[in-house]
This record gives structure tokens, C-alpha cells and sequence, in this order.
């Protein structure tokens, strides 16, 4: 049975954000259906505390905090980033731009820079951070599935990362996004597809 190096694992949060996962976020009409429906503030905190338990290493990756003009010239936006030239999502300084309330950063947990468009890796310190710490595998939870989580997943695995995903661990805009991620994307290039209670079992073995 296949077991996870404790000392070598991370797991990587990404954008758990009131604005993606609290009542009142700018995103949260949109969320809410597979928010809730997954069951996701409550996998995640059973993940976050799982993995405090055993010590394996977590690390927030948190998109950028918007200021007003930040997006507006960019030449190349993605079109899933397209509401980022008008929209402030996670806001500087703002409610919306802070951790769940039940998924708050605590003394030993590690920050990453923030990522501006999809990818935790792209233009941060994440693989900088992980090498540092000896991490092998990095297990990838949070928001959006079919954008931030996608990319940083398969940018992981491009990087020489073993990647599990936990395909209740994350939610989107609608449920075909999910789909897409755990059903097709996913399994085209990672290595290990568990849900939280999966992967909590396995490092408990």
C-alpha cells in the first residue's frame, strides 16, 4: 500500500479566501452551490488538522491582493482573469482577501508568495520554499478547481513534484468544472486522485 513520507509531504492550500468561501464573498454566488455541496470548509478543516497532527508541513498559496489598476495593462490577460481588470477580488486590506475563518494560518505554517493568475509556481517562491523544507510530495486542495488548482498541480508535476489531489478538497463555479478537473484533467497527468477521508487513512496507517 502506498504511504506518504511525512517529513517530505506538504500540503498546499490554495485561495481559501472569504471572497471564494464565505457567505458575502464577491465570489460566493458563484461557489456556494459546489461550496457547499462538496462539503468543502469541512474537508478542508479535517485535512488541515489531519496533516497538523502528523506534522507534514502546510503552505497557504494565496492569489494576489488586488489594488485598483493592478490588471488594467496587462496585455495578455487569461480570459478566466478577465473580471480582474474591473473586479476587486481579494481586495487589499479587505474581508474578502482573508482566510476562512476556519482555515486560518497558525505558527509553523508557511506562507507563499501570492500568485497573480492561475498558478501557485508561476513567478513565487513555492518551489523555492518546498526544496528548502525537502518536500517530494504536495498534495493540492482549495480554489478554483479548473484554474488555480489545475495549473498548480500540473505545474508541480512539470517541476518533478509527486502531486496527489483531493477531489473533494477543492470546488468551482459550477460542477462541469469539477468534473473536468477530477475526471479528465487530473488523471492525464498526476499521480494519486483520493478524497479527504482516502488520504487522511493512509497517513494514519
Amino acid at each position: 500500500m502506498f504511504t506518504y513520507p511525512l517529513q517530505k509531504t506538504a500540503l498546499l492550500l490554495v485561495d481559501p479566501f472569504n471572497d471564494f468561501l464565505s457567505e458575502g464573498g464577491k465570489m460566493w454566488p458563484y461557489t456556494k452551490e459546489t461550496v457547499e455541496g462538496v462539503g468543502l470548509i469541512k474537508n478542508l478543516s479535517a485535512l488541515v488538522w489531519a496533516v497538523r497532527t502528523k506534522n507534514i508541513q502546510i503552505i497557504y498559496t494565496p492569489h494576489h491582493h488586488t489594488q485598483t489598476g493592478d490588471y488594467l495593462k496587462w496585455k495578455f490577460l487569461a480570459p478566466s482573469h478577465e473580471g480582474s481588470r474591473t473586479t476587486m477580488l481579494f481586495e487589499k486590506n479587505s474581508w474578502g482577501a482573508e482566510f476562512h475563518p476556519e482555515l486560518i494560518a497558525k505558527e509553523g505554517d508557511i506562507i507563499a508568495q501570492n500568485h497573480w493568475t492561475a498558478s501557485g509556481f508561476a513567478n513565487t517562491d513555492l518551489d523555492f520554499l518546498l526544496k528548502q523544507h525537502g518536500i517530494e510530495y504536495i498534495v493540492v486542495a482549495g480554489m478554483r478547481a479548473n484554474t488555480c488548482i489545475d495549473s498548480t498541480a500540473r505545474y508541480g508535476v512539470e517541476l518533478g513534484y509527486h502531486v496527489t489531489l483531493i477531489s473533494d478538497g477543492i470546488a468551482a463555479f459550477n460542477w462541469e468544472e469539477i468534473k473536468a478537473t477530477v475526471e479528465t484533467n487530473f488523471p492525464n497527468y498526476g499521480h494519486r486522485l483520493l478524497t479527504t477521508g482516502e488520504f487522511i487513512k493512509t497517513i494514519n496507517q
